[in-house]
Order: C-alpha cells, then structure tokens, then sequence
C-alpha cells in the first residue's frame, strides 16, 4: 500500500543544540535504513520550511502508524497521511 505522508518538524526553540543534532543524526539514519529497506519509497524537502513529502509503501496501515511512531523526531511533528491508489490513466505498468 502507498501512502503520501507530509511531516513538518517543531522543535521546541529551547531544546539544546546538542539534543536537536543528535536527534536529526539518528532520524536521517533511521530514514535511511527505511528507504534502503525500501518502505520509505520517496523524500522530499519542502522548500522554505523544516518539512517533508513523503511516499511509503508498505504493507497496512498499522504498519506505517508503527514506522512513523517510532522515528525520533515523531514526538515534534505534526504528520498528516493520504493513501494512495493507482490512477486509471497512468502509463506505468506497476507502482514501483
């Protein structure tokens, strides 16, 4: 299943630098993993603001509630999912 998922990031403007780079190093390698792993499908900065556009894939809903839960900027975002479908008049054979 495909989900658009946009995530814009609030820290707390009182957190310590130190606490906020050690939650962004560990929130872009848990990304990673995601994407290597092939359930965080695409990412994309949204220009001008500390946000992103999101595709997943995977396999349920609860699934996805249980990846984004678990990333460590999850607590100082506010999250909002689309699921997807394919369209009837794309030209692509798959989703991939």
């Amino acid at each position: 299943m495909l989900f658009h998922v946009q995530m814009d990031v609030q820290l707390p403007h009182d957190m310590p630098v130190e606490i906020a780079d050690q939650l962004k190093k560990t929130e872009r390698e848990r990304a990673q993993t995601l994407q290597r792993e092939g359930k965080w499908r695409h990412l994309w900065r949204i220009a001008g603001k500390y946000s992103n556009i999101s595709v997943f894939d995977v396999g349920s809903p609860q699934e996805l509630h249980d990846i984004l839960s678990t990333l460590p900027l999850f607590p100082f975002m506010a999250i909002s999912v689309t699921p997807l479908c394919r369209h009837p008049s794309s030209i692509h054979d798959t989703d991939k």
